[in-house]
């Protein structure tokens, strides 16, 4: 799970760092908002979720969100002093999906986070039919079809496939697909048996499991679901 972490605090930015680097969290630091722009613009594509500080000495988190937020849809969460209901309003109503006024505590901002992108997930989920190339996925009936013919999945294939349906021309990297694996799934799943998964997965769904369309590997990054 990788995070963009924007706060020109420097001591406060150090301590966040480090937190949710502990808490398995992979961060992008800037400490403006030059800098920051410049990382959505080239990465937004690998990234899940933003922590923007309110307040920089370049632009504001406003800025950021608002540039996140046209590129795509991902979630946003405002680090702010200033414990007032008009910027808060004003950023929600630019699409953050929420706010934690300093000081905080870390576990009330892992609790925020957590929260967040559980919310995602549901949205995301309740697409009835998501299609990768020639495949369908019908979330209501948890079932996988092939140009219209089902295709017998287990319970851990379908999540992983799920994952990257929901991420369509994102690179997932294996740590990012065996840390939402499990989350979700409960289930110990280490970096071999994740390697299994996908060969199964594109045995039963690619047109030639040798040249993969659907599932893409992205040499010495990760993975990509088909556009």
């Amino acid at each position: 799970m990788k995070m963009l972490l924007v706060e020109d605090d420097k001591t406060i930015a150090a301590g966040l760092d480090y937190s949710l680097q502990q808490e398995q969290f992979e961060t992008i630091l800037c400490y403006d908002a030059g800098s920051a722009k410049k990382v959505i613009r080239e990465q937004l594509h690998s990234i899940d979720l933003c922590l923007f500080d309110l307040s920089l000495p370049d632009g504001s988190g406003y800025d950021l969100c608002k540039q996140v937020k046209s590129g795509s849809d991902i979630p946003v969460i405002f680090l702010t002093a200033i414990d007032d209901e008009v910027n808060v309003v004003m950023g929600l109503d630019m699409g953050a999906d929420d706010y934690i006024t300093k000081p905080f505590r870390i576990r009330e901002l892992l609790s925020r986070i957590r929260s967040v992108l559980r919310r995602y997930d549901k949205q995301i989920q309740t697409k009835s039919i998501i299609e990768i190339a020639s495949v369908q996925i019908n979330t209501l009936e948890g079932k996988v079809y092939k140009r219209g013919e089902e295709v017998i999945v287990t319970a851990l294939e379908y999540r992983l496939l799920l994952i990257f349906a929901n991420h369509i021309g994102q690179v997932l990297t294996r740590t990012q697909l065996l840390e939402r694996i499990w989350d979700v799934a409960g289930d110990f799943v280490n970096d071999n048996t994740l390697t299994v998964y996908i060969k199964r997965l594109r045995e039963k769904l690619e047109d030639d499991p040798q040249k993969p369309e659907i599932i893409k590997t992205i040499r010495g990054l990760g993975y990509k679901a088909g556009e």
